[in-house]
């Protein structure tokens, strides 16, 4: 069967994004807000988001450049919850700055996640609060307890979560940038309440493409990339209509310096590529029309959000990755896609 060459989107979200701070936001906010309607932006940035105002500081910071960028773009903002995290923290943050989600890192498992979470218990009155108010705990899905062997982290983490899930029937649950099929096989076994985000890169990647060969430093992430067999089951997940499972990009930007050195950051920016990566995979699996479904309307419904009203297109028109975008090393730099946007 012939696949098409065009193919028109609802304009998509990402309920998953890094846009840091500083001069850092200026080189990579236009990416992002140049293809996606909405984003949800993590709450790891220097400082991390703490409290409702951090949250108004932060809010002020992605406005103002949005403003200067003419973009239409619609941030959301995320707590982060630590171990000291107050029930009136999260209300507050809830109430005053919109926050729609609280994040929780494991300590110390990746980019600014210093104090993150140890003792998951620790964080039950943050739990309960969102539970109450209805905002989503997304979950860096990996063990921080010492001894597990890194591509195991993530399966690890599953037995943690079943006791929150236990604990807090109504709290919505994202488990982030999911890597593994046994997350996918726990998800689908999970009530409706409890559902996935999918990267672009781990769509793409195994642990192969970062030191199956020489170091490819670029494609570096936490958590890692696995096995063949982990991303078919990702393929298979994203492209099989389950509305548990959505895009979040996890588009990560480090400098130059950050990555290419002795103890390079863990993170992968693929905001420039996001979309024609996408199109390229389902494409290649002859589901370019299920692509709409988990870019554009699984993650807002689950987010209770109403869709999109705008588009985009996307064509089969092959081009080359820059090798650097705005000062960052872009994913696939370099390399030739299938897929471009199309210009409005």
């Amino acid at each position: 069967m012939t696949q098409p060459d065009r193919i028109t989107i609802r304009r998509p979200d990402d309920f998953h994004v890094h846009l840091r701070q500083g001069t850092l936001l200026e080189q990579v906010l236009g990416p992002t807000a140049a293809v996606f309607a909405r984003a949800l932006l993590m709450p790891n940035t220097v400082p991390p988001l703490l409290g409702w105002g951090d949250i108004f500081n932060y809010r002020t910071l992605v406005q103002n450049a949005i403003s200067r960028g003419r973009f239409s773009f619609e941030p959301f903002f995320s707590l982060q919850i630590t171990e000291s995290t107050q029930y009136e923290t999260v209300q507050s943050a809830f109430r005053h700055g919109r926050a729609i989600a609280g994040k929780i890192y494991p300590r110390g498992m990746t980019t600014n996640s210093e104090n993150g979470v140890l003792d998951y218990h620790k964080i039950f009155p943050a739990l309960a609060a969102m539970q109450e108010c209805g905002m989503v705990a997304c979950f860096h899905g990996e063990t921080p307890q010492g001894g597990v062997f890194c591509l195991d982290r993530e399966s690890a983490f599953l037995g943690t979560l079943n006791m929150i899930v236990k604990n807090f029937p109504r709290l919505k649950i994202v488990l982030e940038h999911i890597t593994t099929r046994k997350a996918v096989n726990w998800i689908m076994e999970m009530p409706a309440n409890v559902a996935a985000t999918i990267t672009v890169h781990h769509l793409i990647l195994t642990l192969d493409d970062v030191i199956g060969g020489k170091l490819q430093t670029h494609n570096f992430c936490k958590p890692v990339a696995k096995r063949p067999e982990d991303r078919e089951a990702l393929i298979a997940a994203a492209m099989s209509g389950d509305p548990k499972f959505f895009l979040g990009t996890d588009s990560a930007p480090h400098p130059v310096s950050d990555k290419e050195c002795a103890h390079g950051c863990a993170g992968v920016y693929t905001a420039p590529v996001a979309l024609p990566l996408l199109a390229d995979v389902f494409d290649k699996r002859s589901l370019l029309e299920r692509l709409d479904n988990f870019t554009s309307r699984f993650g807002a419904e689950f987010y209770g959000l109403p869709l999109n009203e705008g588009t985009i297109t996307l064509v089969r028109r092959r081009q080359v990755v820059p090798a650097t975008a705005n000062g960052i090393v872009p994913f696939m730099a370099g390399r030739q896609i299938e897929w471009s946007v199309e210009a409005a």
